[in-house]
């Protein structure tokens, strides 16, 4: 408890937290891209993160320079909402759903110093469920609802940082029960500590996007998300003139592991088409929290975002 706490304070450690299945839920999430002028960078910034449905933000070193996740409870809200920001903005914001997800695991070898990113590519199985874990099913009871929603909050750093889901109706038996069965359902992928990975040594972010042909896009992101360098890896979709389907954040503690792990794998995959976008500056990095959790239906399958 005592580290714990003293890397809470030190900024190790953003936040103690349930990390739940939002798709799970029944809501949808995309990634979006825009190309923001430096004039209108602060005021287009200033709307962005002010979107309840936004949790991240950043500034990248390309001509789409912005590029931030959005929920809501629908594509279609999605939609509206990007086109009432371009109307009130007047930018072009380019909507990038997941059609496919192989990887969402957000883990830091703090004790390797780098050398177990650099595990070579061909390693990576071309067959196997690297999905990540968490497609749940079913309608919630009101209890798991009000545990779910008091999860959004951070855990504090004490014995039982559970005792404030606790009433009248459910004691801490009861809590544990009904988290453990979330767990195991799927609508909580995990209790952890989110830490500030730059504090950890990992001072290199990037998003690396590359164009792979649709029958090989599998076996590619089977490869790419089992590499311990990246944390999430997706196929999304394209728009006019962004041809890039395959996509993974790479933290590393140097540019130069990341790009010796690229050229690895782009060799290996024959991919000769794809970018680098390291992050500029991290503008928001907050989840995005619900007033309830009705959504999911019964025998409603979803993939995890």
């Amino acid at each position: 408890m005592k580290q714990a706490s003293e890397l809470s304070r030190l900024g190790v450690i953003r936040r103690i937290s349930a990390v739940i299945n939002y798709r799970a839920l029944g809501i949808t999430s995309t990634l979006v891209a825009a190309h923001v002028p430096q004039k209108n960078i602060k005021e287009v910034i200033a709307a962005i993160n002010a979107q309840k449905g936004v949790s991240h933000n950043y500034l990248r070193n390309h001509y789409y320079n912005l590029w931030f996740t959005l929920q809501a409870m629908t594509s279609e809200q999605i939609g509206l909402t990007l086109l009432s920001l371009s109307g009130q903005l007047g930018i072009d914001f380019h909507n990038l759903p997941v059609k496919q997800v192989f990887k969402l695991d957000v883990r830091f070898d703090a004790e390797s110093q780098g050398k177990a990113l650099l595990r070579d590519v061909s390693e990576a199985p071309q067959d196997g469920d690297v999905s990540p874990r968490g497609v749940a099913t079913g309608r919630l009871n009101k209890n798991q609802k009000l545990v779910l929603s008091k999860l959004q909050n951070d855990l504090a750093l004490f014995a039982k940082p559970f005792d404030f889901i606790c009433s009248d109706i459910l004691n801490e038996e009861d809590v544990l029960k009904i988290m453990t069965d979330l767990v195991d359902k799927g609508f909580i992928r995990r209790i952890a500590g989110v830490v500030d990975h730059r504090k950890l040594g990992f001072s290199t972010n990037v998003l690396f996007a590359c164009e792979v042909p649709q029958d090989r896009v599998v076996v590619a992101g089977k490869r790419l998300a089992n590499l311990s360098i990246v944390s999430h890896c997706y196929e999304r979709q394209t728009f006019e003139g962004w041809p890039f389907n395959l996509f993974a954040m790479m933290h590393s503690r140097s540019m130069g592991d990341i790009q010796r792990v690229i050229s690895k794998f782009t060799k290996a995959e024959a991919v000769e088409s794809f970018l680098l976008l390291p992050t500029v500056t991290e503008l928001k990095k907050h989840p995005v929290k619900h007033q309830s959790f009705d959504f999911a239906q019964d025998g409603e399958h979803v993939e995890p975002f």
